[in-house]
């Protein structure tokens, strides 16, 4: 192992995950107001109809798989009877499809971006950074998933024998840089590209996303509570008050009023 290796995956990932933590709390703390990501649907609609279902869905996508592919162990997928064609093959579907639509979203975005005046005049060379940074992580990352299954000897690889046991390592800071060093070099390069996106996160529009209105799934329902059809302005009297009526109030407890 070089002096380079253990820099960029000894030492490098760290200093990411500390610029993504420490970023987002002072981000949180200083720029509360400009944690957003500064919607332009105003300006335009119809593409975003288009891209902004495909790039979100899709990366969710894309999460869910790099987190099936890095955290659980090859061990637990053979114990359950899923070979290693079986699993490949899911995830070459899988990711490929994932990742395209995810691509695509971010293209049509990028596009809108470009050619819709008032859109482009809201870009920020921050934002401009951003887009050169993720767009780079997700061609690497499909171009991983096509070719990274073969060694420059051609001999087969297995991502999940080099790349997942040294993540899965970085938690208990115990770097496996020598497995990493085993990885092609599309991977290396897909794998510096999401830990720079990371570095960057926090001060891009990207940081909505730590924010996501998850609450709304929890939430109680709404009651919405029309008037009594007998009830109309002309037919309350004087002394009626408009507006609606406190919800759990019954009609004898109205007329005792």
């Amino acid at each position: 192992m070089s002096t380079m290796d253990t820099f960029l995956w000894g030492m490098l990932p760290y200093a990411c995950v500390t610029l993504l933590i420490g970023g987002t709390i002072w981000r949180y703390k200083y720029d509360q107001f400009g944690w957003t990501t500064r919607s332009s649907q105003l300006y335009e609609s119809k593409l975003l109809k288009i891209a902004s279902p495909l790039f979100h869905f899709g990366i969710i996508f894309v999460a869910i798989g790099h987190f099936m592919g890095l955290v659980v162990p090859k061990a637990w997928t053979d114990a359950v009877g899923i070979s290693q064609h079986t699993y490949h093959l899911v995830a070459l579907g899988g990711g490929l499809a994932a990742g395209l639509a995810t691509l695509l979203g971010l293209v049509i975005l990028i596009w809108r971006r470009r050619t819709t005046g008032e859109v482009f005049s809201a870009t920020t060379v921050n934002d401009k950074i951003m887009y050169i940074f993720l767009t780079a992580a997700i061609v690497l990352g499909i171009c991983a998933t096509l070719f990274g299954n073969r060694m420059p000897n051609g001999e087969e690889h297995n991502y999940r024998e080099t790349i997942s046991p040294w993540f899965r390592s970085l938690f208990t800071f115990q770097p496996d840089v020598e497995a990493m060093t085993g990885a092609p070099l599309v991977f290396h390069l897909h794998v510096l590209g999401g830990l720079l996106l990371f570095a960057i996160w926090p001060f891009t529009r990207l940081v909505h996303a730590f924010t996501a209105p998850l609450h709304y799934l929890f939430r109680p329902y709404i009651v919405y509570r029309s008037r009594d059809a007998h009830e109309t302005p002309s037919s309350q009297g004087t002394g009626s008050r408009r507006g609606w009526d406190p919800i759990g109030t019954s009609d004898r407890e109205r007329s005792r009023r």
